[in-house]
């Protein structure tokens, strides 16, 4: 007779065991998940504030520093052996800045005779090739960072090419 009530306390105290398992659970899940939430979102402003602005500004800046300088047409004459074969280019720098542009108008005869001496030296079998044409443009490249200074040309454009 007396151990009945124990039974009784047994089973109410089994019965609630379970339940205070399952709302430990349900806590350490609801903990856990507004954790990787503010974890998640603290990692997004970091990056976005601190880095990923940085790099989209560096990009911005780049981007409007770059200038394009087109130099008027060249009609020259190729180095061929039969001597009658002619080379009109068109061609436009990509320059670092505004400040490389005012300095390219002022020296525009220099990079005009530089360029001149270049073309005239190649032959019309070397400039059909697209390997020619490339390595034309860094020739040119090169020319014309000596005359306005390091790194103050970043691409040369032919944007007309017609040999005859």
């Amino acid at each position: 007779m007396v151990d009945e009530p124990k039974d009784e306390q047994l089973g109410e105290e089994e019965g609630k065991e379970p339940k205070k398992k399952k709302s430990k659970k349900l806590i350490l899940i609801v903990v856990v998940a507004v954790a990787v939430l503010l974890g998640g979102t603290g990692a997004f402003f970091f990056v976005t504030k601190s880095g990923g602005a940085k790099e989209s500004k560096k990009e911005e800046a780049q981007k409007e520093e770059v200038v394009m300088f087109a130099l008027d047409p060249f009609v020259v004459n190729l180095s061929d052996q039969s001597g009658n074969r002619f080379l009109k280019v068109s061609m436009q720098l990509e320059l670092a800045g505004p400040a490389v542009m005012e300095k390219a108008k002022v020296k525009t005869p220099q990079l005009r005779d530089a360029i001149i001496t270049l073309l005239t030296s190649k032959t019309s079998d070397t400039l059909m090739l697209p390997e020619g044409k490339l390595q034309l443009k860094d020739e040119i490249n090169i020319m014309v960072n000596q005359i306005l200074g390091d790194n103050s040309v970043k691409n040369a454009y032919l944007t007309e090419f017609v040999m005859q």
